[in-house]
């Protein structure tokens, strides 16, 4: 492995770490801002670092286009929390973030799949990213309500007509 794969290694065991500690760890404080910040600095680096590796395919190929896509995903996310607007900015950002660290996820076991003696490399990339993109959908939606409910704002009952 040469320096540009060890730190793309690094910023991806980086990435898989932070994003884990962000999901699993209450939201909306420093912690999870410094947390998050890890996050989306390893993402970039990572992606960037995949953007540059051309061993695979000899130019660019589908991981670039992910690589992409993945950068996408991570910028997204961080804008609405930097920018805390529109109003809806904390759904924005908890959609972009989480699809985010389910691409991270899928790429990491897409990787281990290629790796695997016996299962041919489409197979093991095909495979791996439909069963983590599935899995990450329902655990997205399953725990949405619950993560968002502290952060939107309480309605007022409407007052009661008068007679």
């Amino acid at each position: 492995m040469n320096a540009l794969g060890g730190f793309h290694l690094i910023c991806a065991l980086l990435a898989l770490a932070s994003g884990a500690a962000v999901l699993l760890r209450r939201k909306g404080t420093r912690r999870h801002r410094r947390l998050g910040w890890i996050y989306v600095c390893s993402m970039v680096a990572l992606n960037v670092t995949a953007l540059m590796i051309y061993r695979l395919f000899g130019g660019f190929g589908p991981f670039h286009v992910g690589s992409i896509f993945s950068l996408v995903t991570v910028v997204a996310g961080a804008v609405p929390a930097i920018r805390r607007k529109p109003a809806n900015w904390v759904e924005r950002h908890y959609a972009w973030m989480t699809w985010s660290y389910v691409g991270l996820c899928a790429a990491a076991v897409s990787e281990v799949g290629t790796r695997t003696p016996g299962l041919q490399f489409w197979w093991g990339v095909m495979l791996g990213t439909a069963a983590v993109f599935g899995a990450g959908a329902v655990l997205i939606r399953r725990h949405r309500a619950a993560v968002l409910a502290p952060f939107r704002r309480r309605v007022r009952p409407a007052a009661p007509a008068a007679d």
